[in-house]
């Protein structure tokens, strides 16, 4: 909790001189008193008042309407016998500092009932004090009357402005997370076809090397290509992230297939034009070559058809297996790179689905891009 202090001069929005002056004026109206036992009992509610002050904002719970409770008792005491008001001002700025709102509402009706009837009731007992200072009085009755209102809705409003920042916060470190993830995806899918291509051709060479030394040194010089290529992309990923093409991304799933010895199968041949947009292009080969990373991984295939149709809304790419399917028990549970394809697909609006009966087909999905009339009629 803060220092009571602190409280105190940074929100009333008030110039700590004013205080300054409410400090004293207690103790001028005591002194002007001419009973000593006035002068006393004066003395001694006001050390009183500014102790339960004290208290109240340091407290917590319950104590804290007792406290209170207990300030307004004293100011009530004093505008009855001594015509001194401005404790109200006080217990006013302070319940405007409660943050619980039916808490807030009953101190303040409590405190501007009992401050107005102690002020009636003074000018039929005390009439001269209270006449002598009625211009104070009623500035006094405006701010009981508005301070609390005021002090609270700007407590408030802070608070709001404090979560609102931290929800800005919030947004953005999600904002770089997210950007995290996506960068670490796409260095997944990127590296992992090109690395699984480096240990099927390396597998392979080292099988050629004493049957065959022309072919496997045909197949290192294929694996230094692959690694090459593999740098040249990740640092036109992190430096560009640039888009890939469909046309592009075949080239190197025929390749990636031939090295593990599966045959390919292309079903849109020539390739149709892919009526989505780059990003949706981008995300449809990340897809495609992470299925296709784990159908050499996992499906024990012989075979890979790969289809393409564009439809006035949609685009279509199918990926099909004759493998083992997505229910054998060596796959176990979904892994990370069903999920990565799903996260991307929902990037741009697109779904996937899993079909798997005799081997498996994946299905991708991405919006088609709306063509124009002007446009097409200019074509």
């Amino acid at each position: 909790m803060k220092k009571w202090f602190h409280i105190f001069h940074r929100n009333t929005g008030l110039s700590p001189y004013v205080w300054v002056v409410l400090y004293i004026l207690p103790f001028y109206f005591i002194v002007k008193t001419s009973s000593t036992n006035e002068v006393v009992i004066g003395l001694m509610m006001i050390l009183v008042f500014f102790a339960c002050h004290v208290l109240a904002f340091i407290s917590k719970g319950r104590m804290v309407y007792f406290w209170t409770s207990v300030q307004i008792l004293i100011s009530i005491a004093m505008t009855l016998f001594m015509g001194y008001v401005y404790f109200a001002l006080f217990i006013a700025f302070f319940i405007g500092n409660i943050r619980n709102l039916v808490g807030f509402w009953t101190l303040y009706n409590i405190h501007l009932i009992t401050a107005i009837a102690a002020v009636n009731f003074g000018f039929v007992t005390q009439r001269e004090i209270i006449v002598a200072q009625l211009p104070f009085i009623i500035v006094s009755m405006i701010g009981v009357v508005l301070l609390p209102v005021t002090t609270y809705n700007r407590n408030k409003r802070e608070a709001l402005q404090g979560q609102l920042e931290d929800a800005n916060k919030r947004i953005s470190e999600l904002v770089k997370l997210e950007e995290r993830q996506r960068i670490a995806r796409d260095l997944h899918d990127t590296l992992g076809q090109k690395l699984s291509l480096i240990g099927l051709k390396s597998d392979l060479a080292g099988k050629l090397i004493s049957k065959n030394p022309a072919k496997a040194h045909e197949e290192l010089q294929d694996i230094r290509q692959t690694a090459r290529t593999a740098l040249n992309e990740v640092r036109e990923l992190v430096t560009q992230m640039r888009g890939t093409r469909l046309v592009d991304e075949m080239f190197r799933v025929k390749q990636i297939l031939k090295a593990a010895q599966i045959e390919f199968v292309l079903e849109s041949d020539p390739l149709p034009p892919v009526n989505t947009t780059l990003m949706g292009e981008n995300v449809l080969c990340m897809c495609l070559k992470e299925a296709v990373t784990n159908l050499v991984k996992h499906s024990s295939a012989t075979e890979c058809t790969v289809s393409m149709e564009p439809t006035p809304t949609e685009f279509v790419l199918r990926v099909r297996d004759n493998g083992v399917g997505m229910s054998h028990p060596s796959l176990g549970a979904k892994g990370h790179g069903l999920q990565g394809m799903k996260e991307r697909l929902e990037f741009v609006n697109g779904s996937m689905e899993i079909v798997s009966r005799v081997g498996t087909m994946i299905v991708f999905r991405v919006p088609a891009v709306v063509q124009q009339p002007g446009k097409e009629a200019s074509k």
